[in-house]
């Protein structure tokens, strides 16, 4: 029986790496994508086409992230560009709890699709 994971795919660089190495080590990998009302939909669909391109399954997990406040996500703000960062505060496209969001989903999608196959 082959070795099973979960790949937070954003289509970014760190993701696109990750599963190509849990690909080469042997996982069959499941690919999960994150919807969250970001303004960048261009990872989505990068992300996509990526998980199609090593023929790996993947679920696009859309949800509203129940607060404001971060240029990421709201449409109050417009997201900065590099110059206009102040590297003393925490930038405006912080998402609070973000990650430990993805990871429960993450979590959910495994005890779901790998304890009971």
């Amino acid at each position: 029986m082959k070795k099973k994971a979960v790949v937070l795919l954003s289509g970014g660089l760190d993701s696109t790496t990750l599963l190509y190495y849990a690909q080469s080590r042997g996982f069959t990998v499941d690919c999960l994508i994150f919807h969250y009302g970001q303004k960048h939909k261009k990872e989505i669909k990068r992300a996509v086409k990526i998980a199609q391109h090593v023929h790996c399954p993947y679920h696009v997990i859309k949800f509203v992230m129940p607060w404001e406040g971060s240029s990421l996500i709201g449409s109050q703000q417009n997201i900065p560009d590099h110059e206009k960062i102040d590297h003393k505060k925490i930038p405006s496209t912080y998402v609070p709890a973000r990650n430990i969001i993805f990871l429960s989903f993450a979590h959910l999608q495994s005890a779901l699709r790998f304890c009971f196959l």
